[in-house]
């Protein structure tokens, strides 16, 4: 059995995913069993559900087992275990953004996903339509990034608003190629995955060929830093998290079979957001 406990977007629960991954990614044609216990981040089903994809490509069955019953009630909540033959079950205190398993060409359907169930809540510091449309298009870059350049067959993406925590985590997975292996066959360069994420956090730094783009990661920063929210990005064995405390980076062990992208907005911010960053349509395609 794979236990999971205390699941809670640290660097030591990301490291529990990865060992989970790498302890069942050789088994096939078996019963994987999954405990959750203590805590279960609900955004971070995006994550979870990455990598259960990956173990059932090798044709193995996941079953939930001792799985805490607030855990259990909040994955069905998120429509997170209707994956596994769970029934949904509806929420009356409106704190999840639903999980999805997205195709690459499911591009509008995330756009709207985005604005209806993100930056619609009402729980959201309060910003302008031209300041939402911004970190909308910023929060699709990284979609339309895991589409051209990953190499990945789904996205997968989900959302919590902690309201005694005042903070909205809103998630972004895909099971690709990472940012190292992205940047180094872009620039044949010999980046480590730290090394590789720091760069792409930049102004401008895209991979993209021909055109412009590399905005959208570096305005999310920026409204992280005013909202004093967090951004975190685990890529291959790399670990960066960006907050008011600066930078904290770390490598894992093993490597994550993808990227995640974890976003953190405080929602108790009575800031109007006027931010310096211009996103276009032309940045992001």
């Amino acid at each position: 059995m794979s236990i999971l406990s205390n699941i809670d977007g640290s660097f030591e629960s990301y490291e529990q995913l990865i060992d989970l991954y790498w302890d069942n990614k050789d088994i096939d044609f078996s019963t994987i069993a999954i405990s959750l216990n203590q805590w279960f981040a609900a955004n971070m089903s995006a994550a979870l559900g990455a990598i259960l994809d990956k173990l059932q490509d090798n044709f193995n069955t996941i079953e939930f087992t001792n799985v805490d019953q607030s855990i259990e009630r909040i994955l069905q909540k998120n429509d997170f275990l209707s994956f596994f033959n769970y029934p949904s079950v509806f929420d009356n205190h409106h704190t999840t953004i639903r999980y999805l398993k997205l195709k690459p060409t499911d591009g509008k359907f995330f756009n709207n996903y985005v604005f209806n169930e993100l930056l619609g809540r009402a729980e959201l510091p309060k910003m302008s339509d031209m300041a939402k449309n911004k970190i909308a298009e910023a929060i699709y870059e990284i979609f339309v990034n895991a589409q051209i350049h990953s190499e990945s067959e789904h996205i997968y993406t989900c959302g919590q608003f902690f309201p005694w925590k005042d903070k909205i985590e809103f998630t972004i997975v895909d099971v690709g190629i990472g940012f190292k292996n992205r940047v180094n066959r872009r620039f044949n360069t010999k980046l480590n995955a730290v090394q590789a994420i720091k760069w792409a956090v930049q102004d401008k730094s895209t991979t993209k060929i021909g055109i412009s783009g590399g905005i959208g990661l570096a305005f999310l920063k920026e409204f992280i830093d005013i909202n004093k929210g967090k951004m975190q990005i685990i890529s291959n064995n790399g670990f960066y998290q960006y907050s008011e405390q600066g930078e904290n980076i770390h490598l894992f062990n093993k490597e994550f079979p993808g990227t995640i992208v974890n976003l953190q907005f405080r929602t108790n911010d009575n800031k109007s957001y006027i931010l310096k960053s211009e996103v276009g349509a032309n940045d992001i395609f």
